[in-house]
């Protein structure tokens, strides 16, 4: 059941006592007809808690394994998101490094454009 206030989720699983004792069976004393029938009644009742108990036991597991694969799916979710966020950043400093190793290269170009023009003004003069 889920605590939304306390944001977790709890599983109550009941204790079930699936024991000779606790299904009410024992050992044969005699072999009349009276005693072998409510042995058998006793292991029609104990057969049939038994198989309630495996139901209920199959429901639980089910829900356990229903919030299992959802917390696995969140996970995976969260974790996509946070690797975008990452990969995100990356991708944003390598074009920022891109521009200015650009600028970069047209300053020294233009620098060197300029060098040889002056060059060729001194050239002319002389």
């Amino acid at each position: 059941n889920e605590k939304r206030d306390e944001g977790k989720s709890e599983l109550t699983i009941a204790s079930a006592d699936l024991t000779s004792s606790g299904l009410n069976l024992s050992d044969a004393t005699s072999l009349s007809s009276d005693e072998a029938n409510e042995k058998l009644d006793a292991l029609s009742e104990s057969l049939s808690t038994l198989r309630t108990q495996g139901s209920t036991f199959g429901s639980n597991l089910n829900t356990v394994k229903i919030r299992q694969d959802f917390t696995k799916d969140s996970i995976n979710t969260l974790q996509t998101g946070a690797d975008s966020l990452v990969l995100a950043d990356t991708n944003e400093e390598g074009a920022n490094m891109l521009a200015l190793q650009t600028r970069q290269s047209l300053s020294t170009t233009a620098l060197s454009l300029a060098s040889s023009a002056d060059q060729a003004v001194l050239s002319f003069l002389r």
